[in-house]
């Protein structure tokens, strides 16, 4: 019997320098595990070599996409996902902040709990985490307002590693309207509200690189996603927009 095809999905954005080594390294770590695999690059915006680094790979596993303008993680995500093809459907953020290593784990969790979704999480107990104190006490700020507007289960909802079933992720992502900021919220929001309650935690390895992200474009960034937050609860719940097909 054929293994199912795991479809990986990565938004980048700006990473000429690393994107290269970095899908390197996933496709290794992929290349270890019982399944088949694609790894989908989406290009967010044609605004550096990013693009032809990642063509020039000539790896049958890698396929690449992209688009003139800077449209944004979410919409990146999504245009990924609309291309998968496997049974198993992720997304992880480019940067090599996250452990590929830990993908393993989640699709052990994906298949022994009949799962609908596993999630990257920094609270897990077996996770290790280097991430500064002010990023801290923020995440804990936003996952009170997310659980108290959305009732989930799950603790942290933010972390950009996620593998859903195939049938979930097909059914989801085609609702999604956030191109940006609370994408991960929106995702998980409309999953639970469209019956896919089977949503599980799993343990990443996490060693935060600050980047480019300025303090200001930090607080910026935290400004829109909480109303990109507030936005989602309002057609959720008030103009009942995911239930429309």
């Amino acid at each position: 019997m054929a293994s199912k095809l795991l479809s990986l999905v990565m938004p980048v954005y700006k990473q000429e320098k690393t994107i290269s080594k970095e899908i390197k390294l996933l496709d290794n770590v992929l290349s270890t595990l019982p399944y088949d695999h694609e790894i989908i690059v989406v290009v967010d915006g044609y605004v550096d070599k990013t693009y032809q680094r990642v063509k020039r790979l000539k790896n049958n596993k890698v396929k690449v996409f992209g688009y003139e303008k800077n449209k944004g993680k979410g919409f990146a995500i999504k245009h990924g996902v609309d291309k998968a093809k496997g049974d198993i459907i992720g997304f992880i953020d480019a940067g090599m902040d996250l452990d590929h290593g830990e993908i393993s784990i989640m699709l052990d969790i994906l298949e022994l709990r009949k799962a609908d979704i596993v999630i990257g999480s920094k609270l897990h107990p077996d996770s290790k985490v280097n991430y500064p104190m002010s990023r801290k006490i923020l995440s804990w700020g936003y996952r009170t307002i997310v659980r108290a507007l959305f009732m989930f289960d799950v603790k942290d909802t933010q972390v950009g590693l996620k593998v859903f079933r195939k049938e979930v992720a097909k059914d989801v992502f085609p609702r999604i309207i956030v191109k940006a900021f609370a994408f991960d919220v929106e995702v998980l929001a409309v999953a639970q509200m469209r019956g896919y309650k089977k949503i599980y935690e799993s343990p990443i390895k996490l060693n935060f690189k600050q980047g480019s992200v300025t303090s200001t474009n930090f607080w910026k960034i935290s400004f829109w996603t909480l109303l990109d937050t507030l936005a989602v609860f309002y057609r959720m719940n008030v103009l009942h927009y995911y239930n429309k097909k």
